[in-house]
């Protein structure tokens, strides 16, 4: 028996007891807790909450906890092997949570066996039968004003959510729709710049523009608390505007006004707006935000009508909107030479028709512009953004992040800068929990957006960062929802088949579904070499053989440097068919890899080129530097173990000792991870 219930609701005691059947499984956490409760995990989280008190996965946490005290008094096992039973992945680990929720070492439990109480700080304890009724009175007036009389969709809703919807135009001139579009894109620009909120991209909004559904479905769509809408019209040099803030949850006005101001008083009353609407809903605006809001991008009327009409055909997506908003920024520079928003979208126009192509045109105008831009307003979003993209052209990305990281301060809302920044770390310098953590704020900030097909590319990214962080069961929820939007996805069941190695680790199962892809369209070199690392891990090395070489001979008639990475184990291959001289020049290929290779996995890489030699000692040494890199990727404790190139290795002392050292390393990470992603309000 455990130390009895430690919360007292039928609900809870249910959860506990699931929690308790699955105490070993290191795994078992708050997915897997929802789905053996037959409940969505947001419903979960919030049931745990109001019952509990806590987070779910602290709730889980305690459990492991009071459990690992009832065997640290039974007095059999050790401190490392009850950690281990209680479902930590890491000894460390457990004995720091342990410490912090009792006050002292496991070591020390059976030096205080009768005080099994969890630690409080000193003025708690020093106050809590005073405070205990008053506490307990508030907890189930704050429970009851918190869950139990709102309606399901505010329950999921961040409180500070917003999104902005596309404006009205209530003039009788077609042509002004731009600027009434211009009313509504300042408006989200402002309330963009206020961390305290969460503010829906442009183009998740945009996709109710001529909507009939109503406010409570739309910002239950959209998982927000408050929607603004907007009408109004230009009639000469008057504008006339009415705006009201919804409460979604009773689809009521929190606060409306209508306006009617010169056209010479529209920054100033785009600023008033955003302090209103801020205002209203309680968020804190700081100093340097409020500065932010207040900045008048132009003194030039004509010069801003101009901006205004080039951003219609920017939004446009295509190359002759590209070239159309160029066209008008210019002419908006040509009113006002230090107009740095104008600068900076130029810029940035001029890199989207860059974007895909192998020989660069613009690279000159872009870094021009973006220089311009970041002379004229150092501290505007839009001007890192826009050197950063150039940086990006010149794919000097080392630079491009503090552009980006900075941008992100004077704009926190900005989707596209945290979409840019997740594939950043994703790809350029990997590190798995900032991929993870802007991977999630991009899904809140872009929930809705404008096609199934972009929508599915936003699930697939963020399935890949969780199954990378070793959130296996939500990456494959998420790839699913991926395959769902868009079943032609041609990525989405190439990660989906991982997901399912990492869940089963049934290697026949994801070769056969890797090999299925690749027979789907044979021009795919990135799963033909996966195939044939697949039957590389199983010592298939005919198999392996017969679509490596397939790969090599389209990498070298392309003249392609494709995963040069796994040059080592092609080699291995090789050498196995006789094919020796081919063999020698991977080996040399991948020595190489390891020379220039700056990541965290360097290490890791140049452990299995001394592995390969025969160089023990030097491997695992640096499994041993590896071992204290932080963020990396959970295919590192699927894969490297069963890499035969490691086989020999294991005969040595240390390897045991060393693969345990990453595993445990990674384990702490999640968990860091999970609980900083929880207080962000990200999981």
């Amino acid at each position: 028996m455990t130390e009895g219930p430690i919360y007292q609701s039928e609900f809870i005691r249910k959860a506990e007891a699931l929690v308790l059947e699955n105490i070993t499984n290191e795994q078992f956490g708050v997915s897997q807790l929802a789905e053996a409760m037959n409940m969505s995990r947001s419903n979960l989280l919030r049931k745990i909450r109001r019952d509990a008190h806590r987070s779910a996965s602290q709730f889980i946490r305690e459990i492991r906890l009071k459990k690992s005290m009832e065997l640290l008094r039974q007095g059999t096992l050790s401190v490392s092997e009850i950690s281990y039973e209680v479902g930590f992945g890491s000894t460390s680990y457990y004995i720091k949570c342990f410490r912090e929720f009792y006050g002292y070492p496991p070591g020390e439990a059976s030096k205080r066996s009768f005080d099994s109480t969890p630690a409080a700080p000193k003025s708690w304890r020093r106050h809590q039968w005073k405070l205990l009724t008053a506490v307990t009175l508030m907890l189930i007036v704050v429970a009851g004003l918190l869950f139990w009389n709102r309606p399901e969709a505010s329950e999921t809703s961040p409180e500070k959510s917003i999104a902005v919807l596309p404006f009205k135009n209530e003039s009788g001139d077609s042509t002004n729709l731009y600027f009434i579009n211009g009313l509504m894109e300042s408006t989200l620009g402002n309330l963009q710049k206020i961390e305290d909120l969460r503010v829906i991209s442009r183009t998740s909004s945009e996709k109710y523009r001529n909507t009939d559904k109503a406010v409570p479905e739309i910002a239950r769509e959209l998982g927000v608390r408050y929607l603004v809408e907007g009408s109004g019209q230009k009639v000469g040099d008057k504008v006339l505007l009415h705006i009201q803030l919804i409460e979604a949850s009773d689809d009521r006005p929190l606060w409306s006004e209508q306006y009617s101001r010169e056209a010479g008083d529209i920054f100033a009353l785009q600023n008033e707006v955003a302090r209103k609407i801020a205002d209203a809903i309680e968020a804190v605006v700081t100093p340097d935000e409020l500065e932010q809001i207040q900045k008048k991008p132009t003194e030039n009327l004509q010069a801003y009508d101009y901006y205004l009409r080039g951003l219609e055909p920017m939004w446009t997506g295509t190359r002759e909107g590209w070239l159309q908003a160029i066209a008008f920024f210019e002419k908006a520079i040509g009113e006002d030479p230090q107009f740095a928003l104008a600068y900076a979208d130029i810029a940035i126009a001029y890199f989207f028709l860059d974007q895909y192509k192998k020989e660069k045109q613009y690279t000159e105008q872009i870094n021009n512009y973006a220089d311009k831009a970041l002379l004229y307003d150092p501290e505007s979003a839009e001007s890192l953004i826009a050197k950063a993209m150039y940086y990006m052209q010149v794919e000097d990305y080392r630079l491009a992040l503090p552009h980006l990281e900075k941008a992100l301060e004077y704009n926190p809302n900005a989707s596209a800068v945290v979409q840019i920044l997740a594939d950043y770390y994703a790809r350029i310098i990997p590190d798995t929990g900032k991929y993870l953590e802007y991977a999630l704020k991009g899904m809140q900030l872009d929930v809705a957006g404008a096609d199934s097909i972009t929508m599915s590319y936003t699930y697939l990214h963020l399935s890949n960062a969780l199954v990378q962080t070793g959130f296996i069961d939500e990456s494959l929820e998420y790839i699913r929802t991926s395959l769902s939007y868009n079943p032609a996805n041609p990525f989405a069941p190439y990660l989906e088949a991982y997901i399912l190695y990492a869940r089963d680790r049934d290697m026949a199962m994801t070769t056969k579904l890797l090999t299925r892809e690749w027979k789907r369209d044979t021009t795919r070199l990135d799963i033909l070499q996966e195939v044939g690392k697949m039957h590389y891990f199983q010592e298939e090395y005919d198999s392996a053989y017969y679509y490596y070489k397939k790969f090599v001979d389209a990498r070298e008639k392309g003249n392609l440097n494709m995963f040069p990475q796994e040059d080592i184990k092609i080699g291995v291959v090789y050498e196995k068919m006789g094919r020796d001289a081919e063999a020698a020049h991977l080996f040399r290929s991948y020595d190489d890899y390891c020379e220039q290779d700056q990541s965290i996995y360097k290490s890791a890489s140049t452990a299995v080129k001394y592995a390969h030699e025969g160089n023990n000692e030097a491997a695992i040494e640096q499994l041993r530097i590896f071992a204290s890199q932080e963020n990396y990727q959970y295919w590192i404790l699927l894969f490297m173990e069963i890499d035969p190139i490691m086989k020999p290795l294991k005969k040595h002392p240390g390897f045991d000792q060393v693969m345990k050292q990453i595993k445990e390393r990674f384990w702490e990470n999640k968990e860091e991870l999970e609980k900083s992603l929880e207080r962000k309000g990200l999981l």
